[in-house]
């Protein structure tokens, strides 16, 4: 059986992107040095002849000298911030180039593409590997580089995938180092790919590990099959020219925040690189192409890849697909809270601008909070929109911007569309190209329906009755021509006629099951804790009475519901109850944030609860509250006006102070840990880190939908969101869930915290498995030294079984994430102290590993905390002596004492542990000087545990086999000091002698003198561009050779002799030249 290296899964990407058209070139071929010399020199990034033969052949009516100047332009992108260098050659590349040249005398001006992106097979797309930059003297050699034109796109990072070392994690920190070394590589870069050769992940310059993301579907209708390799989905599905080009133009943004510091006046903006999820790739494209087919507009061809991913229809809800050309129907997207809706808008309006030739696009909500958090998503994203999104402010704004012949990016809440007086709102516009987007489309504002209210003076004195519409009526007024468009979080109720009359049907999918599945969203956890907080069956009974008109906005709508409302606000907000639920939260959320780094909200019912909660908090926890913006742990975030007392008043926020406040919620590191709400931040808020949403207002549907997804989103390494009822709104979620699937939303919205539990026992009960025989229970009765030898005996124990510590560690990991989510649970809080124990051996065991930091490569970014016991032993395990246990030695580790201190020590496996761990390192240090004695001692070490793993040896035995191997190390530092030779020269006298002939025909002071010889003559010729420039290794190559030759070495003529001391001259060079 042939094994699998990193060489044959190269080999099979190369091949797949072949059979996608790529043209395959080998790297070095094309460098200045080979064959075919497309390159200037290694620093040379673009392939300058291929792009200017490009520019030519898509500009042909340009002159050449505008087509040099716009090269010219793209090669003189230098700041000294990557990401900058990055956004700048974006916006070149997607935007075209901006030339003037004199024509027929006159000056005119015009754009250069560097890419044919309606054409993609006037492009010329090649794959290349092992293309070496050099930059700064670093030399690295990226897998695979996908450019086009010339310009290179793509990175692929490829690791074995049958290598247990070679992960996926591995290959992204390659990446981050090639960004940090050879950063002008990644000035054209659109994003990169990362891959085992199974699993497979894409993210840009900006994403952490956690965002790369895995690209689903080979073909954009349906999912790819488990069995096929990720990385074959990802190059036909993403990487085939026409989506790749697509992805470049449409789906990359780069968004921008701004965030002022109060004190200094200082305002820092930060960007964040996006691309678009496959997920909403393949939405979007399905929205354009529904909303032209609603305009009426010609659609030039159905691309696969505009194909939805699963269809409606196959969800059991009606698809777009059925409606009439010319409808102004565009069709609703439904994707789930969480999965980046608001971005998926962005993008959409990026691509309809340039689809339907500069449209106005009139972006809708039904509330001022909303409106302006989607607006900052749209503002922060002015390169993809190629313009600046306005913000109405009152329905005159609104005419003025809307009298426009094209173009626009505007935004409004729909209320701006009610007429001053009578029931029919004057036409603002009968354009054609006018695209209404409706956020959240599903709610009653949205609807034509007429009903009657009371008409009021000024004053507020009832004079009458009148008639009103829903506003979509209003609108149709308004814009009697305009297509309309819906996105949506959660799904219309099958009950709804509304939505589907404004919008039509749907036009794609992507439900909380596919959304967890994809891990675009974590899963939510419901805890009810009623029982600690009594509701008297007075209050639980209005609960349940609270009639449906009463949904958040309407409370006002009757007299009767008003007196419930009031009513039932009494009973909540009873002051030995506000008592009761501020205690209790104080209590879960320091339980919560014991075991989990991150962030929570609690929902009020009215604002003078709200104050009143915060006020009995601060009693309990005094140290949390600031009167500055800028600090303190807890803050109340909502509006007041001064009639509602100084009590309530005082924690009124203006519109930019609650921007500070969502800044400092988004910061994990920011000491704002919880915030009290009523309505603001319900829906649209977006705090990663946010894990525990405390509920103590009545909701429903759509409403309560919107508010646990608060906690649904991805970070780090959250296992799960939490949604804590202290109301008793179990059925109300029952109802909005059932509500959920009867639209045909597959997964469950929510999970019982009991499942919780039993994933915690079920990862509890595996870890006490491997402990079978060996009674760990008696550490908790123990005294602290006990402890520690215990601790010891149960490292010797794991590493004792079959693959044990790699299967513990991964075990210890799992359980810490289900017992984050479990607590504070009883039955989580029962076994707190068996996970505090299980996570104390598995940060020992860690020290073991080859990064020897104490934390595995999966905690290096994690939120959940360990629950160590603090008597016996931080978090951080100091080094591997202190893991084993054992004093570290005063004088060399390899010396005889601390050898025989180590083959005495009663836990065998752990000694061998150390040993493994201690010459692996050793080793290590010399390779970078040594290359023959290196090589020989790495594969005694390996052969040992070859051996030891194959149950050829026991561990005492290979043992005494290491503890030779740390002899010869030793006899090798040794033999240097006898033959009176420095390190460098011993490591060449090691390289010549390494020859058979050499050895029986050349005497030892010969072989000592030419050692001496060439060291000398390295040290001479080693510059500090060695690395850099081909010519100076040429001569370095030629200077040893014709030292070799003067010698008369090898003596058998045997080429690999002169390679081997060739391969040590680099070697030194190198470490001469780094040192």
């Amino acid at each position: 059986m042939t094994r699998i290296t990193e060489h044959s899964i190269e080999d099979f990407a190369i091949k797949l992107l072949e059979h996608l058209g790529y043209e395959y070139i080998y790297a070095p071929s094309i460098a200045h040095d080979g064959e075919n010399p497309e390159r200037g020199s290694y620093e040379e990034i673009l392939l300058n002849h291929r792009m200017a033969e490009a520019v030519r052949r898509i500009n042909p009516t340009l002159p050449p000298a505008a087509q040099e100047e716009a090269i010219k332009e793209i090669q003189r992108i230098h700041s000294p911030e990557l990401l900058t260098n990055n956004e700048s050659f974006h916006g070149l590349l997607t935007e075209g180039i901006k030339v003037s040249y004199q024509k027929d005398g006159q000056q005119r001006g015009d754009l250069v593409w560097l890419i044919d992106f309606n054409t993609p097979e006037n492009n010329d797309f090649i794959v290349a590997n092992q293309f070496t930059v050099v930059e700064d003297g670093v030399n690295k050699r990226p897998d695979v580089i996908l450019f086009v034109n010339g310009i290179p796109l793509v990175v692929i990072e490829l690791k074995n995938a049958a290598d247990e070392n070679a992960t996926i994690k591995s290959a992204f920190r390659q990446i981050e180092t090639y960004k940090a070394v050879i950063p002008s590589l990644f000035t054209y870069n659109a994003f990169t790919v990362i891959s085992d050769g199974l699993e497979a992940r894409v993210g840009t310059l900006s994403s952490g590990m956690s965002r790369f993301m895995a690209w689903k579907s080979a073909d954009g209708k349906e999912e790819a099959s488990h069995l096929v390799s990720q990385m074959e989905t990802i190059i036909n599905g993403m990487l085939n020219k026409e989506t790749l080009l697509d992805l470049v133009r449409h789906f990359i943004v780069f968004e921008k925040s701004k965030k002022e510091d109060v004190k200094t006046g200082v305002t820092t903006i930060s960007t964040v690189k996006k691309l678009a999820a496959y997920h909403q790739y393949y939405a979007v494209n399905r929205a354009v192409e529904s909303a032209m087919r609603a305009t009426g507009y010609k659609v030039e061809k159905e691309t696969p890849t505009s194909m939805v991913m699963e269809s409606p229809e196959s969800y059991g809800v009606a698809g777009v697909k059925s409606q009439p050309k010319g409808d102004r129907k565009g069709g609703v997207v439904w994707h789930t809270q969480g999965s980046g809706k608001s971005l998926s808008m962005v993008f959409f309006t990026g691509k309809i601008v340039l689809a339907l030739d500069n449209p106005t696009v009139l972006v809708i909500t039904d509330r001022n909070d909303l409106d302006d958090q989607l607006f900052d998503t749209f503002a922060s994203s002015t390169q993809l929109l190629r313009q600046e999104p306005k913000q109405i402010e009152n329905r005159n704004d609104l005419k003025i911007k809307l009298h426009v012949a094209s173009g626009g990016v505007i935004f409004t809440t729909i209320q701006k569309f009610s007429p001053e007086e009578g029931n029919v709102y004057e036409t603002l516009s009968e354009r054609e190209n006018i695209v209404v987007i409706a956020d959240e489309a599903h709610r009653t504002q949205y609807g034509f329906k007429a009903k009657t209210v009371d008409d009021k003076d000024e004053h507020g004195n009832v004079i009458g009755k009148k008639t009103v519409y829903g506003f979509a009526k209003y609108m149709r007024d308004a814009l009697p021509n305009a297509t309309y468009i819906g996105f949506t979080g959660t799904p219309i109720e099958s009950t709804d006629v509304n939505t589907p009359a404004v919008f039509g049907n749907y036009i794609d999918v992507y439900d909380i099951a596919q959304a967890v599945e994809d891990g675009a969203t974590v899963r939510i956890y419901y805890e009810s804790r009623l029982a600690k907080v009594n509701l008297s069956e007075e209050g639980k009974k209005l609960v349940e009475e609270l009639d449906d008109e009463l949904d958040g906005e309407e409370l006002t709508e009757t007299q009767k519901a008003k007196a419930k409302w009031t009513q039932l606000e009494a009973l909540i907000g009873s002051e030995n109850r506000i008592k009761n639920v501020a205690n209790d939260i104080i209590q879960h959320f320091g339980q919560r944030q014991e075991v989990f780094e991150g962030k929570g909200m609690i929902v009020a019912m009215s604002r003078r609860i709200a104050a009143d909660l915060y006020d009995e908090i601060i009693k309990l926890k005094p140290e949390w509250h600031s009167d500055d913006l800028d600090k303190g742990v807890i803050k109340v975030v909502m509006t007041s006006s001064s009639s509602d007392g100084p009590k309530i008043a005082k924690h009124h926020t203006t519109k930019q102070q609650r921007r500070t406040l969502a800044d400092r919620m988004k910061d994990p590191d920011d000491e704002l840990k919880l915030v009290i709400v009523r309505d603001m931040w319900l829906t649209g808020f977006d705090a990663p880190s946010m894990h525990t949403l405390y509920i103590d207002k009545p909701m429903k549907g759509h409403n309560l939908m919107q508010a646990i997804a608060r906690v649904n989103r991805v970070y780090k390494d959250k296992p799960g969101g939490l949604v804590v009822d202290y109301l008793g709104i179990a059925s109300d979620l029952k109802k909005a869930l059932s509500f959920y699937s009867d639209a045909g939303g597959k997964g469950d919205p929510t999970i019982a915290q009991a499942q919780a539990v039993e994933l915690m026992l079920e990862k509890l009960e595996v870890v006490s498995q491997m402990y079978s025989g060996f009674p760990y229970e008696d550490y908790f009765q123990a005294e602290t030294g006990q402890k520690l030898s215990m601790i010891l005996a149960s490292e010797e124990h794991i590493l004792g079984l079959e693959d044990g510590k790699k299967r513990y560690i991964n075990e210890v990991t799992a359980l810490s994430k289900a017992f984050a989510i479990a607590v504070p649970h009883e039955q989580a809080m029962d076994v707190k102290d068996e996970v505090s124990f299980f996570q104390a051996v598995k940060a020992r065991l860690a020290k073991f590993d080859g990064t020897g930091s104490g934390r595995t490569d999966e905690e290096i970014e994690t939120t959940i905390r360990q629950v160590i016991d603090q008597a016996l032993v931080s978090e951080q395990v100091i080094d591997v002596f202190d893991a084993a246990g054992i004093k570290k030695p005063d004088i060399s580790i390899l010396s005889e004492d601390f050898l025989m201190e180590l083959k005495g020590m009663e836990h065998k496996n752990v000694a061998l542990e150390v040993l493994k761990k201690l010459l692996g390192d050793e080793i290590k240090a010399r390779s970078k000087k040594n290359l023959v004695k290196s090589k020989s001692l790495k594969e005694m070490l390996e052969n040992s545990i070859k051996k030891y793993h194959n149950k050829i040896l026991t561990a005492a035995e290979v043992m005494d086999e290491l503890i030779k191997l740390s002899k010869e190390i030793v006899n090798m530092d040794s033999e240097a000091k006898k033959l009176g030779l420095t390190d460098f020269e011993y490591a060449f006298y090691t390289a010549v002698s390494n020859n058979d002939s050499a050895k029986q025909l050349m005497q030892q002071d010969k072989l000592r003198e030419l050692a001496v010889i060439l060291t000398e003559r390295v040290k001479k010729n080693a510059s500090i561009d060695w690395t850099i420039k081909e010519s100076v290794r040429a001569k370095l190559k030629v200077i040893i050779k014709r030292t070799l030759r003067q010698y008369g070495y090898p003596p058998d003529m045997q080429k690999l002799a002169t390679e081997t001391v060739l391969k040590q001259a680099e070697m030194i060079a190198k470490e001469l030249t780094t040192d």
